[in-house]
């Protein structure tokens, strides 16, 4: 796990603002070609075939639709650019880490890994936060975005909501292990599994403090929806008692204590008048995603060409667009920077892939979740029958791929793939595509 856990390591270094606005490589790309080297190097040394029909069907399909679509580009070295990220993101990484990862305890490596990148990440948030040395937010440099850097304000919120699913998830699904089978080996289990729990829970609300400091509403919506789904896979007894405890919590917190300031409160209170009194840049977003709309109405089955949005966006954009939207703060200076994506992946998709692309992509994603779900299901299913046996131990690391999941494709609706932290996205989808396709899982 040592190339994994390396180039999510690399995501902890600052970002160039002048990298983050280029959409250059970073040294976590960089990183992220070397695994797939090491899962090729790996698959033809031990001299079998590396994934199944069914991975190899899930994962691949959509290359199909990147194909098609970087034809159209507007010219080849736009679309071999546009192929190249895609494959990275979608393909290429996850395939890599579900090659990489061996057993349940390697995933679990990674869910704490992605645990202390967000405490990271999120500590230094919290501390810019803090210091108003943060992004500009309603004037104030005060909007926790990490190492990312203003340019890639949702950078943070997704690396903590990543935690937040992993901590979530090794929180609810700790079991103890079959030990020595002896009482001692069974106390040390249990014992384990206690531990984990508590560490993990203690992590997710902490990095709850810099989530809400991100002042990300879609990074907000999709983790209480993932974390909801994570309950619920986990029993529906646990998720009416818990969600009663957090109810309490904000309570006390939020009425009692006074936690929380007047422009959280505010952001909070925009999340309901997305339709009644929408900002400029929820006016800027549907006005970016009707433009999708119609370019995907113009060419419906391969749509307009890879990274071709920008493009057309003027010609089917309404005047409410404004030019862009601004950023500052974080150690860089004033920036104008262009709308050139509608802030939505499956509007991305559709737009620049069409039917074909969306199809093939989306379709890959639902068959992740099921059988995701389902071999979730056959786990917990283990444990009634044979309490503490093999089978029954591997909740967490079902609960907590299922929970990337979810909140991938919540967060989707709101944001699309752009900036450093989208090889994390990556790593995220390795571990889902593990437990849903990997032999070991089985």
């Amino acid at each position: 796990m040592l190339p994994v856990v390396a180039l999510m390591a690399l995501l902890a270094l600052p970002v160039s603002g002048d990298t983050a606005r280029s959409g250059g490589g970073t040294p976590a790309d960089v990183m992220s070609g070397v695994l797939v080297l090491l899962a090729v190097a790996g698959a033809v040394r031990r001299a079998e075939r590396a994934l199944s029909r069914t991975a190899l069907v899930v994962l691949g399909l959509p290359v199909v639709g990147f194909a098609v679509a970087a034809t159209g580009a507007a010219d080849a070295a736009t679309g071999l650019t546009g192929l190249g990220r895609y494959l990275q993101v979608f393909v290429l990484v996850p395939a890599a880490v579900l090659l990489l990862v061996r057993d349940r305890a390697d995933l679990r490596v990674l869910a704490w890994a992605f645990v202390g990148l967000a405490l990271v990440q999120g500590g230094i948030g919290a501390h810019q936060y803090a210091t108003g040395t943060g992004a500009s937010y309603m004037g104030a440099d005060i909007r926790a975005v990490g190492t990312f850097g203003p340019t890639d304000v949702m950078g943070m919120a997704t690396v903590v909501s990543y935690g937040v699913i992993c901590a979530v998830g090794l929180a609810l699904g700790a079991a103890p292990g079959t030990g020595t089978g002896t009482a001692t080996g069974t106390a040390t289990g249990a014992g384990a599994a206690v531990r984990q729990r508590v560490v993990a829970l203690v992590c997710a609300l902490l990095l709850l403090v810099p989530l809400a400091l991100s002042f990300s509403r879609g990074a907000w919506i999709a983790t209480a929806v993932a974390c909801a789904a994570q309950l619920l896979l986990a029993g529906v007894r646990r998720a009416v008692a818990v969600g009663a405890v957090l109810a309490a919590v904000l309570v006390v917190l939020v009425g009692g204590v006074g936690v929380g300031t007047a422009m959280l409160q505010e952001r909070v209170d925009s999340i309901t008048k997305v339709t009644d009194a929408p900002d400029q840049s929820v006016l800027d977003r549907y006005t970016m995603w009707a433009a999708a709309v119609g370019m995907w109405r113009e060419r419906p089955v391969t749509g307009v060409g890879l990274k071709n949005f920008p493009a057309h966006r003027d010609g089917h954009a309404s005047l409410a667009l404004s030019s862009g939207s601004d950023t500052a703060g974080a150690g860089s200076g004033f920036v104008r920077q262009p709308l050139l994506s509608p802030h939505n992946m499956y509007l991305l998709v559709l737009s620049e892939q069409g039917l074909l692309g969306l199809l093939a992509l989306a379709g890959g994603w639902g068959a992740l979740l099921v059988l995701g779900v389902r071999r979730l299901a056959l786990v917990r299913g283990a444990a009634v029958r044979a309490p503490g046996g093999p089978s029954a131990r591997g909740a967490d690391c079902g609960l907590l791929a299922c929970g990337l999941l979810v909140w991938q494709l919540v967060d989707f609706a709101y944001a699309d793939i752009g900036g450093p932290s989208t090889v994390l996205t990556a790593v995220a989808l390795g571990v889902v595509a593990w437990w849903a396709l990997g032999a070991d899982a089985r």
